[in-house]
């Protein structure tokens, strides 16, 4: 990839539109520091009950809900509000059993919550789940508009979680993300809406808008669970927040990431918009790969062959993820 930001035009950066990474991470810390925490994984808590582990994991879907709500299509956050919870569970190498969602809103309104609800029914079907329940909350003081989070609950026997632990050697498989999923969209919406609005045509794509292509449901990973146990992956990154910088949560190595799969042309179109550097948007984007798993070099074929996944790199001694001529640590 080549470096498009230009010194002449005003360059956006994840934390000036609002999020700062290191600052968040840093305050996450401190709230588990805060209860002494025990988390067993990176992406989920384990709670032993006997013969297998009870797991658990929560998120929301950010601030793509504002680009739902300039568009007026509540349609697909649903689904991203279920993948982001059941992919962090089959990072962590546990099977996703149960959700239940929490809406909280300013004012009742039947309309999105009907869409929202087709979202979550389409993203439990596809990720094998079931819904336990949920909260709609309706508060016009603590809410401007509305936003969606979710929990969701895994099983998993005592020897299905992942070790969490690559080793120098491990090849690194990479699986596609279907575009920008829910990360990154303070920075993507400040970007893209410079020079556009949501509804002008996507010029890659014109049969799309901008904000149609911004709205892409997060991919759901659970089909990844069989064949990563079968072919002995050690770790998993969900990439989230924090892009590429997320494979460091596999352990302290260098990920040197020679063969990379293709970045959508939303990646292009934010980065030209917002006048943005590729490493910026190699920490804060997934930049086409949603999902990378670490395992012995000589299972990496048979993964490949099983699935939708490529060959994207190795790991080395160090403590870096090289890319597209980058050295993220």
């Amino acid at each position: 990839m080549t470096e498009h930001a230009d010194e002449g035009t005003d360059r956006l950066t994840y934390a000036e539109t609002g999020v700062d990474i290191e600052a968040s991470e840093d305050a996450t810390a401190a709230l588990l520091e805060a209860f002494g925490s025990d988390l067993r994984t990176e992406y989920a808590g384990l709670i032993d009950i006997g013969d297998r582990y009870l797991a658990l994991a929560t998120d929301g879907v950010g601030t793509k809900l504002l680009v739902a709500e300039a568009v007026d299509d509540y349609s697909t956050i649903g689904i991203d509000c279920i993948a982001m919870n059941v992919n962090d569970l089959v990072a962590a190498g546990v099977e996703p059993v149960a959700f239940v969602d929490y809406l909280a809103i300013d004012e009742p309104d039947e309309e999105l919550t009907n869409e929202i609800g087709e979202g979550l029914a389409v993203g439990l079907e596809e990720a094998d789940l079931t819904m336990l329940g949920g909260e709609t909350a309706v508060m016009p003081e603590v809410v401007k508009g509305f936003d969606l989070a979710g929990t969701c609950a895994g099983l998993a026997g005592k020897d299905d979680v992942l070790e969490g632990e690559a080793a120098v050697g491990d090849a690194l498989v990479g699986f596609p993300s279907n575009g920008i999923h829910s990360n990154g969209l303070t920075l993507a919406r400040e970007a893209v809406t410079r020079e556009h609005e949501y509804t002008d045509p996507f010029p890659y794509d014109d049969e799309r808008s901008i904000g149609e292509e911004l709205l892409r449901p997060t991919r759901i990973y659970t089909d990844l669970l069989e064949p990563m146990r079968e072919h002995e992956v050690r770790a998993a990154a969900h990439v989230t927040g924090g892009g590429w910088t997320n494979l460091l949560r596999m352990g302290e190595y260098a990920y040197v990431i020679d063969d990379p799969l293709p970045a959508q042309p939303v990646f292009e179109f934010v980065q030209e918009e917002g006048n943005v550097t590729d490493e910026e948007m190699h920490r804060t984007f997934n930049m086409g790969t949603g999902f990378v798993v670490a395992l012995p070099e000589d299972r990496a074929a048979n993964l490949v062959a099983e699935t939708d996944g490529q060959v994207i790199g190795r790991i080395e001694e160090g403590d870096s993820v090289e890319i597209r001529g980058l050295s993220l640590c």
